[in-house]
């Protein structure tokens, strides 16, 4: 049998096709009656879509819940413990993506972009494959089996046609859990960083939307915020129900630079080399970048780019693009070499800093509160694409506090954000590690020992 599995691998291994080691490799539809029958909270099943797969990682946000004679007509495609799942189709982030069912999530059913791999135990564990479908170049691997041009898309018959080396299943667990250990530390800090963000923006919240301290000191409270903090605070709310004091302008009068970037002709999907170039789609969150979709520019365009240069702890913001009559905005803020130490933005993202008594901080929690996101939903919708132009950009409604009480949140917030980037360094860090160490495990360059070395320097 031809040996063509993507990565080298100790010779006395076998060459597996998926089909050979899986009991079960198949997607599921969409439920009887579609979305607008689901669930409106969890009765018995789960139905779990593209959204919730991510590379190693199950995420809970948006699962959908659907009746039990919905699960019924999918009956073929309820998950087990140990199933691993793989994004079938999807644009260039969502595409390939796979991770295993938390059992937590079970009793669940997959829809028709997800499909199931169940394995055999007797000869192969679902950790040691998951480590190798997400592996860098196997996903690259596994896009070249793609059938569905920009909007990608593989078969069963591509997915059982993977071929794969098939340690002996001792070796399989303990690859999986020398990797696994990584994922559990990439893990924590991911959720330490949602913690620090929603730590920061409850205090953005109460401070500057909901004027918690002011309204405290009208009913005559108890002060819960340090002296110096408190006394910065007004007393009173004036005509317009905001603290005295206080200014409710536009975005332009806050803003120092304003600018989107730009591409060479004929686009970046031809450059494998050079400076990263982040797009709309890069443009998730705080602290969330998904390097397998990098893009480049060559060096020497990056060079003569006389705007869209990134400095660090700028604010990025999505410009245009997604459903013609919906705008869903989208805002980061990168710095401190995450998720590069120089890179550019493409003409779909803008690049904003704020003015120097404002602060980077106060700007990123205004831009991604609900007040400020309603007021781009709107402004962005509507067109044929939908989005914002920078006129609209500049006419957002924004509120300017008192400087010494903005500064007071930056010394708070920077240093949280400051956490928040230098935990997403360090996971890079570990995922480089991660996928250094298993060719090397597979190809018998190192042995579990060894690795095991490895982890205990890097932890």
């Amino acid at each position: 049998m031809v040996d063509n599995a993507p990565i080298a691998h100790d010779l006395s291994w076998p060459v597996v096709s998926l089909a050979e080691i899986a009991t079960k490799i198949g997607s599921g539809a969409t439920p009887k009656g579609g979305s607008a029958n689901y669930l409106a909270s969890r009765s018995n099943f789960a139905l779990v879509r593209s959204q919730n797969v991510f590379d190693r990682r199950f995420d809970c946000s948006g699962l959908a819940f659907v009746s039990d004679e919905q699960a019924d007509g999918l009956r073929n495609v309820i998950l087990k413990p140990d199933d691993i799942l793989l994004n079938i189709t999807g644009d260039g982030v969502t595409f390939g993506r796979a991770c295993i069912v938390p059992t937590e999530v079970l009793p669940a059913c997959v829809n028709q972009h997800v499909s199931i791999i169940r394995l055999d135990p007797e000869c192969a564990y679902a950790g040691y494959v998951l480590a190798f479908l997400t592996h860098p170049d196997v996903k690259q691997y596994i896009e070249s089996f793609n059938a569905g041009g920009s909007r990608r898309a593989i078969t069963k018959g591509h997915i059982e046609s993977f071929r794969l080396p098939l340690p002996p299943l001792s070796e399989q667990r303990n690859i999986a859990s020398i990797l696994g250990t990584l994922d559990d530390k990439i893990d924590l800090n991911r959720r330490m960083n949602e913690t620090l963000e929603a730590m920061a923006r409850a205090i953005f919240k109460d401070w500057f939307l909901d004027f918690g301290p002011t309204r405290a000191k009208i009913e005559g409270r108890a002060p819960y915020l340090a002296p110096n903090v408190w006394a910065l605070f007004s007393d009173r709310l004036d005509d317009d129900g905001k603290p005295e004091g206080w200014r409710r302008t536009i975005l332009e009068e806050a803003l120092s630079e304003l600018e989107t970037g730009s591409r060479p002709k004929g686009g970046v999907s031809e450059y494998r080399f050079g400076v990263p170039s982040v797009g709309a789609e890069s443009i998730v969150g705080l602290g969330i970048f998904d390097y397998s979709k990098t893009k480049y520019v060559p060096k020497e365009f990056f060079d003569a780019m006389n705007k869209g240069r990134i400095k660090s702890r700028d604010i990025l913001l999505y410009k245009d693009g997604g459903r013609p009559g919906q705008f869903e905005p989208h805002v980061t803020l990168f710095g401190d070499g995450f998720p590069f130490d120089s890179f550019a933005i493409n003409e779909h993202v803008y690049r904003l800093r704020a003015k120097p008594e404002l602060g980077q901080a106060f700007l990123y929690f205004w831009l991604s509160s609900e007040p400020a996101m309603d007021e781009m939903r709107i402004k962005g919708t509507g067109v044929a694409i939908p989005g914002l132009n920078s006129t609209q950009v500049k006419s957002l409604t924004t509120l300017l506090p008192r400087p010494e009480l903005v500064r007071a949140f930056d010394a708070i917030a920077d240093t949280m954000i400051a956490r928040v980037l230098a935990n997403c360094n360090e996971a890079r860090c570990l995922a480089n590690i991660r996928d250094l160490l298993l060719p090397q495990l597979i190809s018998g360059q190192i042995r579990v020992k060894d690795a095991e070395k490895v982890l205990e320097d890097a932890l």
